[in-house]
């Protein structure tokens, strides 16, 4: 039996968790409790990185305590301590990871710094049982990327974004319309009553050999033509919003698909080939949808974990920590460590975007 507790503060959710893999190998989350600070960040538009540092500050101790409690599992019986390291806002990582070496220090408990992407990156293997390797899909909010998951630790980026990421064009095309945050839910909300075809915007990239992902120009395309007819009805915005979705669910589409055929050529030997997605856009029914059918005809199983465990969680963190103790990999766990903002999943693959002194961005 090895149980892991494990802590994420990335970006603006609290929360922690108790993750158990039993002698069989059977993994169960024990408790998984998540603490949204949407209502903090909603008159902003968006993320405020100081306010998400002090909202962490205040809940993490009662959070981690109720995930404890929850678990019906003592602090002594826990055998490490996993925490997200980065990639992240800098002041919540910094929350988490110092909290999770306190813990540590004073229990004893091995450490594990854990990537948040690589967090995603295995919680299929922990919802679904999948086995190495697979394709993986993850769209969010500062992450759009296309990774070949080959084993613990063992990642190669295929496709990443040039400029935006995905959820971020969600959420800048929802302000631009005057819709409230998150922009996701609501941009989607407001497509489900509007005409996908009223207005052609560009699908990014289509056509391009190699599988990267752009979204800038879209969302420029997106601020010319609510310019062009201002003010806007609510039929204008829901119009727009159905036709930016198709667009990026066409990009999306295309993207994937170079991804899957080489997959395909890379790994010829799998018979079951997975393509998983994850992420918060994963919930995004239109993507969702395409993506599903697109699978259905390459052969490809699609795997998609459940919402609550596809957005920012400590569930995947603590099961990233027990695969890395599983496999013997100690990775990243020296009360040393000191929390990044930019942390790529694949550091051999050169980055598209945001090279400088705090790393690679993606």
């Amino acid at each position: 039996m090895i149980r892991v507790l494990g802590i994420e503060t990335s970006c603006d959710e609290t929360a922690a968790s108790v993750v158990a893999l039993d002698g069989g190998g059977a993994p169960k989350i024990l408790s998984d409790i998540v603490l949204s600070q949407i209502e903090e960040h909603a008159a902003f538009g968006g993320v405020v990185p100081e306010i998400a540092a002090r909202a962490h500050v205040e809940a993490l101790d009662g959070i981690i305590v109720a995930a404890l409690a929850d678990s019906g599992v003592d602090l002594a019986d826990i055998d490490a301590i996993a925490a997200t390291a980065g990639p992240g806002l800098v002041g919540g990582l910094i929350v988490g990871l110092m909290t999770a070496k306190a813990i540590a220090a004073a229990a004893n408990k091995p450490l594990i710094a854990i990537n948040h992407l690589e967090g995603h990156a295995l919680t299929a293997r922990l919802t679904d049982g999948l086995d190495f390797p697979y394709l993986l899909l993850l769209v969010s909010g500062g992450h759009t990327q296309i990774v070949a998951v080959r084993g613990v630790g063992d990642y190669q980026r295929w496709a990443t974004t040039i400029d935006d990421a995905l959820g971020e064009a969600f959420d800048k095309t929802a302000k631009m319309l005057g819709l409230p945050y998150p922009g996701g839910p609501n941009v989607e909300k407001a497509a489900a009553t509007g005409d996908a075809a009223r207005f052609a915007f560009p699908r990014p990239m289509k056509g391009s050999a190699q599988p990267d992902f752009s979204f800038s120009g879209l969302k420029t395309a997106v601020r010319q033509a609510a310019t062009a007819i201002a003010p806007l009805s609510d039929q204008d915005v829901a119009d727009i919003c159905a036709s930016f979705q198709a667009a990026v669910a066409d990009a999306l589409d295309d993207r994937v698909s170079r991804a899957l055929n080489r997959f395909r050529q890379e790994f010829p030997s799998e018979l079951k080939p997975a393509l998983v997605v994850a992420g918060g856009v994963a919930a995004n029914r239109t993507i969702k949808t395409t993506l599903e059918a697109l699978c259905e005809k390459a052969g490809f199983a699609f795997v998609a974990p459940p919402l609550k465990l596809c957005t920012d969680n400590a569930a995947m963190i603590a099961w990233a920590g027990i695969e890395r103790l599983r496999a013997g990999i100690s990775g990243e766990n020296s009360a040393d460590f000191v929390p990044r903002s930019r942390w790529p999943l694949d550091s051999i693959s050169a980055p598209m975007v945001g090279s400088g002194r705090r790393g690679a961005k993606a």
